[in-house]
């Protein structure tokens, strides 16, 4: 019984030693999400100058991992960090902000604690654009596209590359 305990124990522990030390797998979807959010940050102007760009991250945590993962291995700006919000009040600091998996309520619950402020909005569901997102990413039978909302994105003070709006699938 003793040396069953003291196993399982073991590899607990070693369980846990292995999930700090490798991070998460995330799927070949969240992966992509991830490269289009990464490269929509890269062709987008914020009103002032930015030093650390700051993206933060709401609903499901595997596209915040994938996003993470990317991050952590490229970026234009000299400091970047990734943030997982669970507050819609701590929005406002970040410079883009992904919604993921969100219902419309809770998706305009985190709009409306925004107000104005100048955060490039992306999310994965299908009403995003009608919720107030910037830029929606959206499943389709031949892969993901995107919606654009470029006068939320002005409105913002956000100036979004007119290669991104070519790309779109939409924009508003």
């Amino acid at each position: 019984m003793m040396h069953r305990l003291l196993r399982l124990g073991l590899g607990v522990a070693v369980g846990m030693t292995a999930t700090l030390a490798w991070p998460a797998q995330v799927s070949e979807e969240a992966s992509l999400k991830a490269a289009f959010i990464y490269r929509f940050a890269q062709f987008t102007q914020w009103p002032v100058s930015v030093k650390e760009f700051t993206y933060c991250t709401a609903g499901a945590q595997e596209l915040s991992d994938a996003l993470r993962q990317l991050v952590a291995r490229q970026h234009e700006f000299s400091q970047v960090r990734t943030v997982s919000l669970q507050q819609a009040s701590a929005g406002s600091g970040c410079h883009l902000l992904v919604l993921s998996q969100m219902d419309r309520q809770e998706m305009l619950r985190w709009q409306q604690a925004l107000t104005d402020a100048p955060v490039l909005v992306v999310a994965d569901a299908p009403e995003a654009l009608r919720s107030g997102a910037v830029i929606a990413l959206t499943q389709e039978p031949n892969g993901l596209s995107f919606r654009i909302n470029n006068t939320e994105a002005k409105r913002r003070g956000l100036v979004l590359s007119s290669q991104v709006l070519k790309l779109a699938r939409e924009v508003r």
